[in-house]
């Protein structure tokens, strides 16, 4: 018994001695410290590398190989940032952009990443689609960071104090303007028309045989044409908080009329609906010696024309005037917070100053930021050709694009109607009269 309990107590001594020291082995081991936190590291490392795809949707509303362009700044981004791949997928125009959003939004597979219209603010909210920025804009300086950005694109970013979009391509609507037919008409070409009433006269002095002094497009785009005339006329269509509208108004209906009579009385304009793309193409090919488009068009009628022409503001009636247009990023609900993180990266990088720049040069969009103006890149190319300095000075008397809530619904109503002044079928008044009625209703649930 007595060789027993003492084989027990060096059991139980030899037992205690191994846990101490084991303990003490753990503690005191350097060696075996580091390996362990060098596998925690290689463990975050590893997360951190991590491969990240993003889904990116964007659309074309102008001429040009703007899509050459997206792949190239997609892959410069991969590049810089190896653990992230952006999958580009182009979506055709914006109306078809946010089709396919909306559609992969109700299927709960919306894509990480999109330029839609900086108009589609309200319907995204109205779907819970989209998050805030707020946080990610902090993070790069706040209001420092968003003060870089012209205040007239971001007014369709922001509602209720947040802000949920970056301006990318955005422009203001300008006249373009032929030069040389100018010189055959006996007009100045550097004193291009300033008032409403200057801009009928010289497009009917332009008007000849396979000419006409004056285009405007009209399909996808009537209610932003409106808007240029609302505008210069006086005020804005819709309220700030998107939940009204003014369009039947003594003001628009005169801007209407104006832009009717353009064609119907003074036969400087086609009759009828002119076509987004033809309009472009008629000034290139050298039919129409003016036409009203967007300054992303710049690049491409630069690159182009055969002929000597000008850029100018819009003419003015009260004020000069243009709607902002163009579209902004989103990030969306529904996906990994590390897409959104990364997404956000993404986003910094294609507005980046010097980046902003470039691509207002290779497309004629305006850059977003101040600070773009100020790159050497920039000076040296508004040097050489100071068209592209127009709509940015613009920008000045620009206000926000029409964007409501169920904007498509309202964009719609508006649109048809002036379809349907400048086909003879309606009057101005009653047009803007059956458009304020049609549009109340769809916004009247917003309204209680």
């Amino acid at each position: 018994m007595r060789f027993k309990g003492h084989v027990l107590k060096m059991l139980c001594f030899t037992l205690c001695f191994s846990v101490l020291f084991g303990c003490a082995k753990a503690n005191n081991n350097p060696a075996e410290t580091a390996s362990a936190s060098a596998t925690d590291n290689g463990s975050n490392k590893k997360q951190s590398e991590e491969k990240i795809e993003l889904t990116f949707y964007y659309p074309i509303a102008v001429g040009g190989p703007l899509s050459s362009v997206i792949e190239e700044m997609t892959k410069e981004f991969t590049k810089q940032n190896p653990n992230i791949t952006v999958k580009p997928i182009y979506t055709g125009s914006y109306a078809d952009t946010a089709v396919k959003t909306q559609a992969g939004v109700q299927s709960k597979n919306p894509p990480d990443i999109a330029v839609l219209q900086s108009t589609e603010l309200y319907s995204l909210l109205d779907m819970d689609a989209i998050i805030p920025l707020d946080d990610y804009i902090a993070g790069e300086g706040g209001d420092a960071y968003l003060n870089d950005f012209y205040p007239a694109f971001m007014a369709n970013s922001q509602t209720g104090g947040k802000t949920y979009s970056i301006p990318f391509q955005r422009s203001t609507i300008v006249l373009y303007y032929n030069k040389d037919m100018f010189k055959e008409a006996g007009l100045n070409p550097e004193q291009p028309p300033k008032t409403w009433d200057e801009m009928r006269e010289y497009a009917k002095k332009l008007t000849k045989e396979g000419r006409w002094g004056l285009e405007i497009p009209v399909t996808g785009y009537g209610y932003w044409m409106l808007q240029t005339f609302a505008l210069q006329n006086g005020k804005n269509l819709m309220t700030e908080d998107g939940k009204k509208v003014m369009f039947n108004t003594p003001e628009n209906v005169e801007g209407l009329k104006f832009w009717a009579d353009l064609s119907q009385k003074d036969k400087v304009m086609p009759q009828g609906v002119t076509e987004w793309g033809t309009v472009p193409s008629d000034f290139l090919e050298g039919k129409t010696a003016m036409m009203y488009h967007t300054t992303g068009n710049l690049t491409n009628v630069k690159n182009n024309a055969k002929f000597d022409f000008g850029v100018t503001f819009l003419p003015q009636r009260k004020t000069y005037g243009s709607p902002t247009g163009g579209g902004n990023f989103y990030i969306f609900k529904g996906i990994d917070k590390q897409k959104q993180d990364a997404a956000w990266k993404f986003i910094t990088f294609m507005t980046e100053s010097e980046r902003a720049a470039q691509w207002s040069i290779d497309t004629g969009y305006v850059a977003v930021k101040k600070s773009a103006y100020e790159t050497e890149l920039m000076k040296k190319y508004v040097e050489d050709f100071p068209q592209a300095l127009v709509a940015r000075d613009q920008l000045e008397h620009a206000a926000a694009e029409l964007s409501t809530h169920n904007n498509g619904k309202v964009m719609k109503i508006l649109s048809d109607q002036v379809q349907a002044v400048l086909t003879g079928s309606t009057t101005p008044d009653e047009a803007l009269k059956k458009a304020q009625e049609e549009a109340d209703q769809v916004l009247a649930p917003f309204n209680k």
